[in-house]
């Protein structure tokens, strides 16, 4: 069985040359396959690509069924109070936008990986608009894990990297609370071996 655009179920300990040993952990309950742009122009990377939990999509969704029914009932008071048409066009135009925003949420959630390399973890985005942020292990200042509480009903969390440059940051969304968990302590304890090393 030969795949050359997968790397093995686990890798060497942190420190070495081919990256940090990685927990099945961040593989379970996830998409399976990253989707990736078609075409020469495409950014490609070698790698295992681990991608976020499908109920951050029923979570978004929920999120934004909520807000849209908020925009609804204030139109439909303000409309009531003043007794003009009119305050239904601007909500009309918010609740457009967020349900075109809901119809393609599950494709972008597919196009949502990242990547632990030997040196730094790439986080990828988007199809049409493709962004790419590697982020350096011995450059994280923080690493954080929030989930509100609608996150926490569906059992997804948001992991966030905070380092000194404040366009490298990056916020990993989606992911369970034990590949988050996983994640943290992958990363702080590569960035710890790392800032030793420097």
């Amino acid at each position: 069985m030969t795949d050359s655009q997968t790397n093995p179920p686990q890798e060497p300990m942190p420190g070495t040359d081919h990256g940090p040993a990685q927990s099945p952990v961040l593989d379970e309950g996830t998409y399976t396959g990253i989707r990736e742009p078609r075409g020469a122009g495409r950014l490609a990377l070698d790698g295992h690509w681990h991608q976020i939990s499908p109920r951050y999509v029923v979570s978004q969704l929920v999120q934004n069924l909520v807000f849209i029914a908020v925009v609804a009932i204030a139109a439909g008071v303000l409309s009531a109070i003043i007794g003009e048409m009119w305050v239904w066009i601007p909500a009309g135009v918010v609740i457009l936008i967020t349900l075109l925003t809901l119809a393609i949420l599950p494709r972008q959630a597919k196009a949502i990986g990242y990547m632990l390399r030997a040196d730094d973890i790439v986080f990828r985005k988007g199809i049409l608009w493709q962004r790419m942020i590697a982020v350096p292990y011995g450059r994280m200042q923080l690493v954080d894990i929030t989930h509100g509480p609608l996150d926490r009903a569906f059992g997804v969390s948001q992991l966030k990297m905070v380092t000194a440059a404040a366009t490298t940051g990056v916020q990993i969304p989606g992911l369970s609370q034990a590949a988050a968990e996983a994640l943290r302590d992958t990363l702080i304890e590569v960035a710890e071996t790392r800032r030793t090393g420097l």
